[in-house]
């Protein structure tokens, strides 16, 4: 452990003022080849650190175009290969690297980045938790017990003396002056017990992504009448801040296997619940026992709970829902799937929901997985998106592409065509009246099939 520890020492100052931004909005980070493993898809790129196979080229290009300006450093343990192409067999050797791009990225605007607000009739609270399991050791830094953030977003009341809350990232000002936003959500806010009990929704982010990478529909499912908890993946995520200051990076070693990855995410999530649990039974588990909002221990309901996630966070989802029989409903946005998820047989309401160029006809992950689906089941399309536009990227990297070191054609191949609010639109909309169905048994036409008010969303036969 103290090996690996001085092994990032070098570095770990700049992760923290350099990475968590780019980690929150890409849902991607710095970090070892952990895809590069053998999955159920076609190969993935190791320099991209990705878990999709259909999307790694067209998200390393914008991994790279951000190492080329400075912000993400490269590491010395991380195996470098060129998007698109495969990692050298063992023995072999690696490729002549791709030359720098030409073009310099343009300069970033100054000025405050805006996430979309949200659009349910509640107001929305969020807290920070703590969480430790003393009954599991960290997967990933031997000696350590797990420890996990979460936010909790809810609908809340009085927010107004309550402030407003920053994206939990440990950094909020990006090259050019250009800063976060602030969210929808009021630190500490009471639960609005009008609300009633609360269905909860659990979020995972992409492969070294932040729990801050989706937001914009984190904090519109708040104010739709969800408890929200949104969950770092500590030493999986590039940067997880602690209350004592503490920074965890990403520990994953090299080779790391996205099965692995994933089972290590389910069993958090089997932990989150049992803390949710503990909630609506009167308990605080946060570790520093900072005090909860008032009301939510009444307004925890545990017998409703789905989940959701992007790219490698939504390929966990279904690994979480084998691993946990409370988990009710499902929703993997745009994420390919490891392990042996992919051909248990799962008889709970699912859905998948691609972007333009990956969809079971091209991700035999999810063809296989379609097959085993036993209960209510969707594949839908986003048509114009890309694989980012299933993360706070889709808001805030058009604003200010320069901040993020993406040029106009790397910002088109992450996000496609669409326009970026109707694609978080649509991608609000579908969420909503999935989880409504399955945890609130509230029907609507809209997932019946194609609808003339959303054409831009294919429904696979």
């Amino acid at each position: 452990m103290k090996h690996a520890r001085r092994r990032h020492s070098r570095f770990r100052a700049r992760v923290a003022s350099t990475t968590g931004a780019l980690a929150v909005i890409l849902g991607a980070g710095v970090g070892s080849a952990t895809a590069a493993g053998k999955g159920t898809g076609t190969p993935v790129t190791a320099a991209a650190t990705l878990d999709d196979a259909a999307q790694a080229p067209h998200q390393a290009a914008a991994l790279e175009a951000a190492q080329a300006a400075g912000l993400v450093p490269s590491l010395e343990d991380e195996a470098h290969v060129p998007p698109g192409q495969a990692a050298p067999a063992p023995g072999q050797a690696a490729p002549p690297a791709a030359p720098p791009a030409a073009a310099p990225a343009p300069a970033p605007a100054p000025g405050q980045l805006t996430l979309p607000a949200p659009t349910g009739r509640h107001r929305v609270g969020t807290v920070d938790l703590h969480l430790r399991d003393s009954k599991r050791m960290d997967p990933w830094v031997p000696g350590q017990q797990r420890e996990l953030m979460v936010s909790l977003w809810y609908p809340a009341t009085h927010t107004s003396r309550y402030p407003a809350a920053l994206l939990p990232n440990s950094q909020q000002v990006l090259p050019g002056g250009v800063t976060l936003p602030t969210t929808a959500g009021h630190t500490g806010a009471p639960v609005d017990r009008k609300a009633g009990k609360l269905p909860v929704l659990l979020y995972s982010p992409g492969l070294h992504g932040s729990r801050a990478t989706g937001t914009a529909l984190v904090q519109d499912l708040a104010s739709r009448g969800y408890l929200v908890v949104t969950i770092d993946h500590t030493h999986d995520s590039s940067d997880v801040v602690f209350p004592d200051g503490r920074h965890e990076v990403n520990m994953m070693p090299p080779g790391s296997k996205s099965r692995h990855t994933i089972a290590v995410r389910a069993a958090d999530t089997h932990f989150v619940i049992d803390q949710l649990a503990k909630i609506a039974h009167g308990h605080n588990p946060d570790v520093e026992q900072k005090p909860l909002p008032h009301g939510l221990t009444d307004a925890v309901s545990t017998k409703r709970i789905g989940m959701f996630g992007a790219s490698l966070g939504g390929g966990s989802v279904a690994a979480a829902m084998h691993a946990d029989s409370r988990i009710d409903a499902g929703v993997n946005l745009d994420g390919q799937l490891f392990g042996s998820s992919v051909d248990k047989p799962l008889d709970r309401p699912f859905m998948l929901f691609s972007s333009e160029h990956h969809n079971r006809n091209s991700d035999r992950s999810w063809a296989r997985f379609w097959k085993n689906l036993h209960g209510e089941r969707l594949d839908l399309k986003l048509r114009g998106s890309g694989h980012n536009s299933f993360t706070d990227c889709q808001a805030l990297c058009p604003q200010a592409p320069g901040a993020f070191g993406m040029t106009p054609p790397v910002l088109e191949q992450a996000l496609g065509t669409i326009d970026p609010n109707r694609s978080i639109e649509i991608q609000r909309t579908y969420l909503a009246a999935f989880f409504d169905k399955h945890l609130r048994h509230r029907h609507s036409h809209l997932l019946n099939g194609p609808s003339r008010h959303y054409p831009e969303v294919d429904f696979i036969r």
